[in-house]
């Protein structure tokens, strides 16, 4: 709920005291379904029942309070010459100063209802009052003020003796300043606490009403000589700034926790990652594994078991070698073709490697040296200091900033002393130190504004006196009033140091604070001074300024008070809005939120359309480092729209710079300090639930996400929330659940957080969503996720990077987590560096991930900050190349584009070698010129092929792509990894690819080429005009690339494992514009998906219909293959089965997916912004189903996508549409590839040899065919057959010269037979040893490699991928549950059904539960039509069946209304919630 606070101001003023009308409206808005309890209804109906005048008009909302008086406050006038009046406005306010402080406008509670300005703290020698409240059951946040001494400021007197960046601005006599409020922060715990209880029993007794006055005022001594001043500006390295100075110290210290002589920790070697062993996977499963060994050409070949070790394989091999004198210990196993090493202590089984290849594996065996790796950290990192302002990109601006200051310092020091001899040119001081302001983003504080006044009226006197006066007295008027100036000089420098970054800062600080105890019970109240530095196009364009503070937390509103008093600019040195004008919240301070933040917008009133229009905002955490923010202070003012109120966090707050536009607020000199309340309740005697209550709890767990909670069932779950444990609910639901967040709800949240046992540690990604901004519950997150290991953390670092955002310092557990793992693993540090460099791009935390990054690149070392640096040059100039080839012309492309490679080839020659930001273990030492290209897509991406720098490894192709935001790629395909390695822990290898792809800035990043793929689309494309529509294209195309027998049945079982797999992650994500461009196939079998720029459902339309119709693709010509053309249909079943099983392995862990999710809500990403897009996730997943009732959806899904026909036009149109289009990568070179030969050197041809006729008929030749690698098959063809690819020969390559073809009338009318085998190996002989482009043709490849011999039904089966049944027995298969009375059936599949005349039926089953009359227990399948083998998936439930003893289910299979075949099932002996097949009687078999 949100309170909106207004007041109309009546302008006129007098000297008298006065009192001015408020008018306080309280907006009550019913809550909306998004809307959250925050726990302060209770606190404002307490308020509202103090004021008198509330209760009698309630109703109206209106609300009349006289304004508080001006407590403390002086006046001051400014001169009229610098000030623009506004024709506009003639109230009375635009002819008074900018900076007259009036009688201060309160917005909020009338005086009568705030404390009393009285009972100051007058013990305190420096009249700043020292004081604690300890009242710990009734506040978080206790009162205090800051120690007047503090040993930061000694040691920075020591330090400034040592410095040259002194300057003295007046006189150089010297004046006893007093010393700055500093935080306690650096000071010992002993002193601090010492200075903190120094009055504690004088603030105990001031009453409960006090209220803080003005604090802005000087508070210099009166009994000071005011006889001169001086500033002296000390450099400070590690910043201005008190926050960034600790992040800078707490960064250090996590880097010296890992020497650089610790080989453990500082490897500098690349470890293989490695999961949980896969027990399921593995269970009986050897590798074939090649060795090779250092300066050896000797290759060794093992076969050992996946759960073998690695360092036990390595002394075998020392074995085998007989070099038993060497110790495993000593030896590593690396990759071939990576600078990467099997972890010596782990399985080989655990590694990721072994559990995706499933080829021969080549490892090389090398000596372990001591000496740590090339990317390790050095002994001189160990001394190397963290100074934040060296590694920020703002750096410059700095150093600018304090060159200018200190050469207008000297300046106005210099007229300064013209001035005092001279006491004229005045105006040479004014505009000295208007250069001042200037520099310190053209502020001009009131003090300043003030001194100058009083300057120029001191002149004015003396001018107008000066045969009264002496000169001596004159001088020393002068003086007085130029040590004020100097003194507010300091003082507007002393707030800016603390107000942004600077490498400088004064070194004695005047105390602009007077500190003052305001009371128990004090409202948040803050003064609005101005806004400094308006843009002059603002000045024209609006004729009044005003503004709203907003509090929020967690994304939410907690109170909004709005200005109504509409001032115009002001001008002096600068244009300004003066408000000055306090603000008081309806709201006790203590029972604030300790991460609660304050917005503070900025409207114009138009001169054109007298609206009002935002300008401007900042936003500012309340309590930062658990303190409440002391003084005056300047804001960066964000020029943008509207500010996202639900990413509002501290590291939205940029203070590295001013922006163009500076807020200045003054706060109270009231110094709250947050306390840790323990109040922990005994709840040992809660009495047991009822069994009810626990059910509904487990099924609102159900939900998984707090966000998917409705109001009503969050009440409900936080009023059972001492009965939640780990079994029936998450922690992030429960404490979601919460009503606010006032202190006894955080309290009891903090207990609910301690006795909670975490059933694993990922269940704690849920609690470090936006949801949760508090401390202590994220340290506890934290705490948990440290459980994990570096390469299980690896995977999650995208959300946790994400996570830091909303952290509330930089000191946080979750970013010293990320740095210490970083300081562990160089995988984690790799990702992470390029995870946080793309994060920059995010518009408000560009600052706050610009210091992580600096930070991490700190704790890595030189080394590795370098090899950053060359990954950060390559992709510079790989975007340089980009543009260029998207800029040419169509026909100079590729000219450009063989010229601009040129500069990637000076790129190696210069750094050597280079590892890729894709991934860390792969080192490139060059460019394969020949090998680049581009591809005409739109987007025109590069494919750059780069030289291996490990000789044993490969060359590596990967896809720069610009113009494309690859963020949402990386989520996705992140998400499937995910569900992968949850399939290989659960012993489901689904045979995915998976791809790399890695977003290196805004709109650009790399992925990984899979190596010898094709898009669905080409094959379509090579099938003809209507190749997408025809069914046996996947399946002829497997035939030609897989003439071997056991090759085809490899890739028919990897395309039915792949298959099943994409189709379960595309459904769940809803991945859309799915056509056959964005769907792949390897020679190998594989299938898998590219391109996920539309997600969750996000559908493509044309002409306002979706494209995307299915639920995922899975077509006939995919059936097809998978049931070798129908052939087998049992393998569609199987099929089914795959998925369904899948899909409920994936359910099982469906929190995760949503908590992986929902912390990248706040990503930037295009289609995952809202909770609507979470729901399409959790719809998809349906959690709160049985296995079997999502069995059900899943196969109705299958039979959905198998029936959509536009899925098939969709590819027609698309392939249509691309037939016209060139080769899809255009070559460097000036050879590109034709479209007809597709196919390499390594699958061409020999020689074919004509054997004899086929025993099968005597129509057809049996033809041996010698490949390229030596190896034989065998096919069969008929003479028409050759005819007929003589015909095509001459189609397509009309133009070249074709051997002649013995066509039946060159036949002699003898010997036939004979004559025709010679002929026709005459023939094949001169086509496959002439044209190398007709000998590599499709039409002859595959005329010799398709349908093999060998693949006949006849011969063998081709795969086994399911059950076999070797008998023809008709049957049906049932699981059957019986729980709480209710029972449940659900008819997977049937086989082997006829009708009676044997054709196949259109099959139904109905069911029957006896004794019970037919009419009331008769269920009903739908009917699968024209199947021997249908797949039903479908549930039918009897409820009210209490036991099953003396039931039996009559189960009739029929079609249309002819009886198939049936069977009676006594329920009583049925095994329960287990598959089992039934036999169907009195069936036609």
């Amino acid at each position: 709920m949100a309170y909106c606070w207004k007041t109309d101001l009546n302008t006129s003023e007098s000297h008298q005291e006065q009192h001015e009308h408020q008018e306080i409206h309280s907006v009550n808005q019913s809550f909306s379904p998004r809307q959250v309890h925050l726990g302060f209804d209770q606190l404002v109906d307490e308020i509202s029942n103090k004021i008198p005048l509330y209760q009698s008009e309630v109703e109206e909302n209106t609300v009349f309070v006289p304004r508080a008086p001006n407590w403390e406050s002086r006046r001051h006038s400014l001169e009229e010459t610098h000030q623009t009046s506004r024709n506009e406005l003639t109230s009375k306010s635009s002819e008074l100063s900018c900076h007259q402080v009036r009688k201060t406008p309160v917005i909020g509670f009338r005086h009568s209802m705030l404390p009393s300005p009285e009972n100051t703290n007058k013990g305190s020698p420096w009249g700043n009052p020292i004081g604690r409240y300890h009242v710990a059951d009734d506040y978080r946040l206790n009162l205090s003020a800051s120690s007047s001494t503090s040993l930061y400021k000694i040691n920075s007197q020591r330090e400034a003796e040592n410095e040259n960046l002194n300057y003295h601005i007046g006189f150089e006599s010297s004046i006893s300043f007093t010393y700055p409020s500093f935080s306690t922060d650096f000071m010992p715990k002993e002193e601090n606490k010492r200075s903190r209880n120094t009055n504690l029993m004088d603030s105990l007794m001031l009453s409960e009403g006090s209220f803080p006055p003005r604090t802005w005022e000087s508070t210099w001594s009166e009994n000071t000589e005011l006889t001169g001043c001086s500033i002296q500006l000390v450099e400070v390295r590690q910043g201005s700034n008190k926050s960034l100075a600790s992040f800078c110290e707490k960064v250090k210290i996590i880097r010296e926790t890992y020497h650089a002589a610790d080989i453990n920790s500082n490897s500098g070697k690349i470890w293989s990652t490695t999961t949980a062993f896969p027990c399921q996977l593995f269970s009986n499963t050897k590798f074939n594994i090649n060795i090779y060994i250092d300066n050896s050409t000797q290759l060794l070949h093992f076969k050992p078991y996946a759960n073998y070790l690695v360092k036990d394989l390595i002394a075998e091999i020392l074995h085998f070698c007989r070099d038993d004198q060497l110790f495993p210990k000593d030896h590593l196993l690396s990759v071939c073709g990576y600078e990467e090493f099997l972890q010596n202590d782990y399985a080989l089984g655990s590694h990721k490697i072994f559990q995706k290849d499933k080829s021969v594996i080549q490892l090389n065996l090398q000596k372990n040296e001591k000496v740590p790796g090339k990317l390790s950290r050095k002994h001189e990192d160990d001394h190397s200091q963290f100074y934040l302002n060296q590694l920020l990109e703002f750096m410059h601006i700095w150093k600018v900033s304090r060159q200018c200051l200190s050469t207008v310092i000297k300046k106005y020091e210099f007229h300064l002393k013209c001035l005092l001899k001279t006491q004229q040119n005045v105006d040479n001081i004014i505009e000295e130190v208007k250069n001042v302001c200037s520099v310190l983003g053209c502020v001009e504080t009131k003090q300043i504004t003030d001194a100058i006044n009083e300057l120029n009226r001191t002149l004015r006197r003396k001018a107008e006196n000066f045969h009264q006066n002496s000169d001596t007295s004159a001088k020393g008027l002068i003086e007085k009033v130029t040590t004020e100036l100097s003194k507010a000089i300091y003082q507007l420098i002393s707030i800016y140091c603390r107000s942004f970054y600077a490498d400088f800062q004064p070194l004695n600080v005047p105390d602009d604070i007077s500190y003052v105890n305001p009371g128990l019970h004090s409202h948040l109240s803050f003064t609005v001074y101005a806004a400094h530095n308006i843009p002059e196009t603002w000045v024209h364009s609006y004729k009044a300024f005003s503004f709203t503070c907003c509090l929020t937390y967690a994304g939410k509103k907690l109170c909004q008070v709005r200005s109504y008093r509409n001032i115009p600019v002001k001008k002096l040195f600068f244009f300004l809005i003066n408000w000055n004008e306090m603000i008081n919240f309806p709201l006790e301070i203590k029972s604030l939120p300790r991460e609660s933040m304050l917005t503070i917008r900025l409207f114009g009133i138009s001169c054109a359309t007298n609206n009002a229009n935002l300008l401007a905002w900042t936003c500012l955490p309340l309590f930062p480092k658990d303190k409440s923010i002391l003084g005056s202070m300047l804001f960066s003012m964000t020029l943008q729209n509207e500010p996202p109120i639900e990413i509002i966090a501290p590291g939205v707050c940029d203070i590295s710079q001013p922006s163009p536009v500076t807020l200045q607020i003054d706060f109270p000199a009231t110094e709250w300090e947050y306390m840790k309340i323990d109040s922990e309740e005994n709840r040992s005697n809660l009495e047991e639930p009822p069994k009810e209550c626990l059910k509904h709890i487990a099924r609102l767990s159900q939900k998984q996400s707090p966000l998917l909670l409705s109001e009503e069932k969050r009440r409900y779950l936080w009023f059972y929330r001492f009965y939640c444990n780990n079994e029936n609910c998450s922690l992030p639901l429960v404490l979601g659940s919460a009503p606010g967040w006032d202190e006894r709800t955080v309290s009891e949240m903090h207990t609910i957080l301690r006795r909670w046992k975490f059933s694993c540690p990922l269940e704690a990604l849920g609690l470090l969503t936006s949801s949760f901004p508090d401390q202590e519950i994220r340290t506890v997150a934290v705490q948990q996720l440290d459980k994990l290991l570096n390469d299980q953390l690896l995977e999650y670092l995208p959300q946790l990077v994400q996570a830091a955002k909303f952290e509330w310092n930089l000191e946080s557990s979750l970013v010293q987590l990320l740095l210490h793992r970083s300081l562990q693993s160089i995988q984690i540090a790799h990702r992470l560096s390029w995870l946080l460099k793309d994060a920059q791009n995010e518009t408000y935390f560009k600052s706050w991930y610009q210091k992580l990054l600096a930070a991490l690149q700190f704790c890595s070392g030189k080394a590795l900050s370098d090899e950053f640096s060359k990954e950060k040059k390559l992709i510079k100039i790989l975007g340089d190349i980009g543009e260029k080839v998207k800029s040419a012309s169509d026909p100079h492309r590729q000219e450009v584009l063989k010229k601009e490679i040129n500069r990637l080839e000076e790129f190696f020659q210069s750094i050597n070698t280079c590892h890729l930001p894709l991934n860390p273990a792969l080192c490139v030492r060059g460019i394969d010129h020949d090998a680049c290209s581009y591809f005409t897509s739109n987007a025109l991406p590069l494919k750059i092929t780069f030289i291996n720098a490990n000789p044993m490894g490969k060359n590596i192709s990967i896809i720069f792509k610009a113009g494309d935001d690859l963020r949402q790629d990386m989520l996705v395909l992140q998400i499937i990894q995910v569900m992968d390695n949850i399939w290989l822990q659960e012993g489901l290898d689904m045979h995915m690819i998976i791809y790399r792809c890695l977003s290196t800035g805004k709109g650009q990043g790399l992925v990984q080429m899979v190596p010898d793929a094709i898009t669905l689309a080409k094959i379509h494309r090579h099938s003809g005009l209507i190749g997408p529509l025809k069914e046996n294209t996947i399946k002829k195309w497997f035939s030609q690339h897989n003439h071997l027998k056991t090759d085809y049945e490899k890739a028919l079982r990897n395309f039915f494992y792949s298959c099943a797999g994409w189709c379960v992650v595309t459904f769940i994500l809803g991945v859309c514009d799915r056509h056959n461009d964005n769907i792949m196939l390897t020679k190998s079998g594989h299938m898998f998906h590219i391109d996920f720029g539309k997600f969750l459902g996000h559908a493509q339309t044309f002409g306002g219909i979706k494209r995307d119709r299915a639920p995922f693709i899975f077509t006939s010509e995919m059936e097809y293959f998978i049931t070798e053309g129908g052939k087998n249909p049992q393998h569609f079943q199987d099929f089914v089965e795959l998925c369904c099983r899948a899909y409920n392995i994936v359910r099982r862990h469906s929190r995760l997916l949503l908590n992986l999710l929902e912390m990248m809500l706040h990503a930037g990403l295009p289609e995952l912004s809202g909770i609507q897009d979470l729901k399409y996730v959790y719809n998809n997943l349906r959690p709160q189903d049985t296995d079997l009732e999502a069995t059900s959806h899943f196969t109705k899904k299958i039979k959905e996508s198998l029936e959509c026909f536009p899925v098939k036009l969709n590819n027609l149109i698309h392939t249509l549409a691309q037939m016209t289009a060139t080769s899809p990568a255009k070559s460097a070179s000036q050879t590109p590839s034709q479209e007809s030969c597709v196919l390499s050197a390594t699958r061409s041809i020999q020689r074919a040899t004509i054997l004899g006729f086929s025993k099968k008929t005597s129509n057809l030749y049996l033809i041996q065919v010698t490949h390229g690698n030596n190896e034989m098959s065998l096919t069969e063809k008929s003479f028409d057959q050759f005819s007929k690819l003589h015909s095509q020969l001459q189609k397509q390559f009309a133009s070249l010269a074709l051997p002649e073809f013995p066509h039946w009338w060159h036949l002699p009318f003898t010997n036939s037979n004979h004559k025709r085998f010679r002929d026709l190996n005459h023939y094949m002989e001169q086509i496959l040893n002439g044209s190398y482009e007709v000998a590599n043709s499709d039409c002859v490849l595959s005329f010799f490699l398709s349908e093999p011999a060998q693949l006949t039904t006849e011969e063998s089966s081709l795969v086994d991928l399911g059950e076999k049944f070797p008998d023809k027995t008709p049957k049906v298969q049932l699981v059957i549950s019986h729980e709480d009375a209710k029972l449940t059936i659900l008819v997977k599949h049937m086989k082997n059904i006829h009708l009676p005349d044997g054709s196949a039926p259109s099959a139904h089953v109905e069911f029957y539960l006896l004794p019970y009359p037919s009419e009331v227990r008769r269920r009903k399948t739908k009917s699968v039509p024209k199947c021997t083998d249908p797949t039903y998936n479908e549930i039918v439930v009897y409820d009210e069946v209490a036991e099953l003893q003396g039931h039996v289910l009559m189960l009739i299979v029929k079609s249309k209304t002819v009886f198939v075949g049936a069977i009676n099932i006594q329920l009583y002996s049925v095994p329960l919630n287990e598959e089992k097949w039934y036999p169907l009687g009195n069936c036609i078999i």
